[in-house]
Order: C-alpha cells, then sequence, then structure tokens
C-alpha cells in the first residue's frame, strides 16, 4: 500500500473515530460491513447483533451489507483502519492476513451434524482461546465466529467423481488452501472477486462456483450453474470482528454489551439455520424446474474426494508451519470433545 493511501486511510480513520465517539463519553454510531445480504445469513446476524447493541447501550449500529462498502478486501481494509468498527468476513478472505484461519478450508474437518457443529463453535478452545490472538496481532477483536451451512458445488455438468472436474474452472476466493483443495479435487481453480462470478459463469469463463445453499440460492447461482452437488467437504465459516483499537477504548461496560450481542446473535443464527440446507435445496428446485439437477453424493462417491483431503491437510500444515500445526490439532480435539459430549 502506498503511503499516501496510508495517510489517507488513517486520516479518514480519525475522522470516523470521532464521529463513532471513541473515547469519548455518551451516545455513539458505530459501523457494521459483511459480506452478504440482509435477509441472507450474516445479515440476520448482523440484524440481531445491531438490535442487541441497541436495546442495552445507548449506542447505534449501521449496517451495511455486501456492495454497499466494496468487496471483502475493501472492507476489512476499512475495518483495520478504523473507518469500520465492526467487520464480518470470512477466513477464506483473511486467510493472506492469518493463515492458520485457512484450517476452515481443509475439508472433511468440520462434522456435518448441526448439533456437533454447533457444540463445537461454542465449546472449542482453538476458536475461542487460539484465534483471538491471531486475530488481535492484525489489530481485530475476535468477537464470534460461526458456521453458515453446508458448502455445495455448482457446475455446468454432473459431477459424481474427481475425474468429473478435469479442466473444469471453478472459481474460489483468494484462498491458498480452498486453491488447493480444488486442485486435490481435479479441477482448476481460479480465484475471483465475488462481484464477478454471475457474469463468468454466464459466459463461460469459469464453469462452477462453490457456495452455501442459501447463497447459491439468493444469488440464483442455479441460473447459470445448473448442476448442484453436495459431497459433504465443507460448512462454510465466517468471522465477527472489532476494529481492536476501537474495543480497547471502550468502557469495561460497553465491550461487556457488544460480547451479550455477540453470544445472542450466535444462539439466534444457529437456531434460523435448522434446516435451512433443505430449505434452501427445495427452493431451488421449485424455481429452477427441470433446469436444475441436485446431486447428493453417496458415502462410495464422497471417498475418493475424501482421500484426495488428506493432501490438502499436509498442505496447510506445511503453509502455515507450527502454529498451523497447533491449531489442527487443537481443533481435532475439540471436534473430538464436540462429538462425545
Amino acid at each position: 500500500m502506498s503511503s499516501f493511501r496510508i495517510h489517507l486511510l488513517a486520516g479518514v480513520a480519525a475522522t470516523a473515530a470521532l464521529a463513532a465517539g471513541i473515547g469519548t463519553a455518551g451516545a455513539a454510531s458505530w459501523k457494521y460491513a459483511f459480506e452478504e445480504a440482509m435477509t441472507d445469513v450474516q445479515g440476520v446476524y448482523a440484524q440481531k447483533f445491531k438490535e442487541e447493541v441497541e436495546a442495552n447501550t445507548d449506542h447505534t449500529i449501521q449496517l451495511f451489507p455486501f456492495g454497499t462498502l466494496g468487496e471483502s478486501a475493501d472492507i476489512m481494509e476499512q475495518a483495520q483502519a478504523g473507518i469500520l468498527q465492526f467487520v464480518d468476513q470470512s477466513p477464506g478472505f483473511t486467510g493472506a492476513l492469518i493463515p492458520e484461519a485457512q484450517v476452515f478450508f481443509v475439508p472433511y474437518l468440520l462434522p456435518q451434524d448441526h448439533e456437533t457443529l454447533v457444540n463445537f463453535f461454542r465449546t472449542s478452545d482453538a476458536i475461542n482461546e487460539m484465534f483471538p490472538e491471531l486475530y488481535a496481532e492484525q489489530g481485530l477483536e475476535l468477537l464470534k465466529m460461526f458456521p453458515e451451512g453446508e458448502v455445495c458445488m455448482t457446475t455446468q455438468e454432473p459431477v459424481h467423481s474427481p475425474a468429473d472436474l478435469n479442466e473444469v474452472k471453478v472459481r474460489v476466493m483468494t484462498n491458498p488452501l480452498l486453491v488447493e483443495s480444488y486442485r486435490a479435487f481435479g479441477a482448476t481453480p481460479t480465484p475471483l472477486p465475488w462481484g464477478e462470478v454471475y457474469g463468468a459463469l454466464q459466459t463461460g469463463i469459469i464453469q462452477g462456483q462453490e457456495n452455501p445453499t442459501f447463497w447459491i440460492e439468493s444469488t440464483k447461482m442455479y441460473e447459470v450453474s445448473p448442476v448442484i452437488t453436495c459431497i459433504g467437504h465443507n460448512n462454510f465459516t465466517t468471522a465477527v470482528m472489532a476494529n481492536k483499537d476501537f474495543y480497547d477504548g471502550l468502557s469495561e461496560e460497553d465491550q461487556q454489551a457488544i460480547q451479550n450481542a455477540a453470544d445472542a446473535a450466535f444462539d439466534h443464527i444457529v437456531e434460523y439455520q435448522k434446516g435451512l440446507h433443505e430449505e434452501s435445496l427445495e427452493k431451488i428446485r421449485e424455481v429452477g424446474g427441470e433446469d436444475v439437477q441436485v446431486n447428493i453424493l453417496s458415502e462410495e462417491e464422497r471417498q475418493p474426494f475424501m482421500e484426495a483431503a488428506k493432501e490438502v491437510e499436509q498442505e496447510f500444515t506445511e503453509m502455515t508451519g507450527e502454529s498451523g500445526q497447533q491449531i489442527l490439532d487443537q481443533m481435532k480435539e475439540d471436534l473430538d470433545q464436540a462429538q462425545a459430549e
């Protein structure tokens, strides 16, 4: 980043800090940006968070859904600069800042069972103790991580094995481990900003993409990528953060109110998600009709993908070294505990 841009952001951040009431008494207006629409999972979480904060403090929160302040990289930059007080962003995009966060893209690491998954996010030492330290090093206060739903891929042709992905260009986030995952699955991973994906599918620049089914349904990806394949490889994870300087400058009462709001919004969103995956697939079938094909791969069909996932896990540890290995080991221990409870 140029020195001019750094100084420009610093100046804007200082102005935003004054407007937000950082370090001053009385009510403040805080800004919160996220990567989805108001009616999508991140939007539902954000609205509950806003409701809780405004009900229990004198402060107000302005919500900025996807596209209103730029792409994912833009809102992260604004959050780190202090222009935004809160941001919700997938570890897929923060992987460049926090390489260990890519662990959420190790295929078949997270469980498919909803209750086990929720219990894991509630109790995991990796999520609730180790990751906050890593985020703090980047000027971010990690408030909450939560799952958004099972990820499925959409393509032009049916996929029943890695061989079916040969020479298929699949859009991925700009995340090194996700690139490795689709390479291991047999595809040609193609990083693209989200705003370009629909058009790229429409024109044939790419032939596929992956996302949670609610997002496939709400963005109508099935219109230009009509074959939906669920191989059970992941559950999309996201993280809600605050600018750390902003957060550290708050009173203990405001900090507690924010943490309480994050917890309440977590409870709300995991309840909201019950059955959402199946409901989204049903809506897609209803609207798409015979033009849409939904394939849920059998355990036998998933085996080659699961074998390929071992390469990706090894790649993760090579990318992230000892710290990544520690995170991965702790997550596996936490997952075993969550499944046992």
